[in-house]
């Protein structure tokens, strides 16, 4: 009988306590589905990690982080608009900036092909006209010989890694950019300003006026026979001056930004800036090779304004046809011999000069 109460008694006992067991196991079934029902809640829960990396990415807690480098964006640890800035400079930047000087090299060199040295009717005449003072000419070659250059070393310190490291190695390749960089940084003040005195000297000259349209719609004279007329400048080289003059300070200014870091701008203003001088730089360059072409092998009698600072009539007539009218008209033209005589005059001066040594010497 005993036996028989105290199964009865241990059943009664057990029944709550396995209840309970399965209310608790039934509980922790439904605990999560009630934790993830209430999100609203549980977003409010601070994340220590999230915080600690909003404020190293983007200083979130302004005035709570602090540097010993004081500075534009000392505390802002981890700059992310640098990896888009890097993959745009090393994928789009090189790639596009390489189609680009291939396509408009080919072009010129196709165009070479097909129309040949662009030469004028009857051939030169031999009588001359002042086109470009001593001055001019001056300003002219120290600008066209920093921006080659600047040309050379910018597109070595872009493009070498891509093109050179595989031919010249790391070491040799090394030196060069930095010796680019270090001259790049030296001429690009003078490139400025000497900008600005072009802008100063041509500007007047280089204002468009009828008929440069004219000039436009027929090809520059290019692309078929027919006249074309032009002012002292024609249409053509007023486009490609105020390309220079207003690209030229885009990369200037820029290119100030860039080698002065410490004036106040942040990483986003240099990344714009880097952006701005590369784009700029391989526009001016691009075209720079047309004007260099027809500037030396592509038009007969061009290359002698900047030599000499004289025009045969003929060239001017051709090209400037305006300009010629009133060169006409003021009487300006110097004869062939009255040229020649002009141009030997320094010839026979510095053979007198010399003359006194040669003597002293026999």
């Amino acid at each position: 009988m005993s036996n028989s109460f105290m199964s009865t008694h241990s059943r009664i006992v057990t029944r709550p306590i396995s209840f309970v067991i399965f209310l608790v196991f039934l509980l922790s079934l439904l605990l999560p589905l009630s934790v993830s029902a209430s999100g609203p809640v549980a977003s409010k829960v601070n994340n220590p990690a999230n915080d600690l990396w909003m404020s190293v990415r983007h200083n979130t807690q302004s005035g709570k982080v602090t540097s010993q480098v004081k500075s534009v964006d000392s505390t802002v640890l981890i700059n992310s608009q640098a990896d888009r800035w890097l993959r745009f400079r090393m994928t789009q930047l090189i790639n596009y900036g390489l189609i680009l000087l291939a396509a408009v090299s080919s072009l010129i060199f196709l165009f070479y092909l097909f129309r040949g040295r662009i030469k004028l009717e009857g051939g030169l005449s031999g009588t001359m006209v002042h086109r470009f003072s001593d001055y001019e000419r001056v300003l002219h070659w120290v600008l066209a010989i920093v921006f080659l250059f600047l040309a050379v070393t910018g597109l070595m310190l872009l493009f070498g890694r891509t093109l050179l490291i595989p031919v010249l190695g790391h070491e040799v390749f090394s030196v060069l950019a930095s010796a680019s960089k270090e001259g790049h940084n030296l001429f690009g003040p003078i490139f400025f300003v000497s900008l600005l005195l072009m802008l100063l000297r041509f500007a007047a000259r280089n204002i468009y006026a009828k008929g440069d349209l004219t000039w436009l719609l027929k090809g520059g004279g290019m692309l078929g026979k027919s006249h074309v007329t032009g002012g002292f400048f024609n249409m053509g080289e007023k486009t490609w001056y105020w390309l220079v003059i207003l690209i030229g300070l885009g990369i200037s200014v820029s290119g100030l930004i860039l080698v002065s870091p410490n004036l106040g701008q942040g990483r986003t203003i240099m990344e714009l800036s880097h952006v701005v001088h590369g784009i700029g730089a391989i526009i001016l360059i691009a075209v720079s090779f047309g004007h260099i072409y027809l500037g030396t092998k592509g038009t007969e009698g061009t290359l002698e304004s900047m030599k000499t600072g004289y025009v045969d009539i003929k060239w001017a007539e051709e090209h400037h046809d305006r300009w010629a009218k009133q060169c006409h008209e003021n009487n300006q033209l110097i004869a062939a011999e009255d040229y020649a005589r002009l141009q030997g005059r320094a010839v026979r001066e510095e053979n007198i000069t010399a003359s006194p040594v040669v003597e002293e010497s026999k």
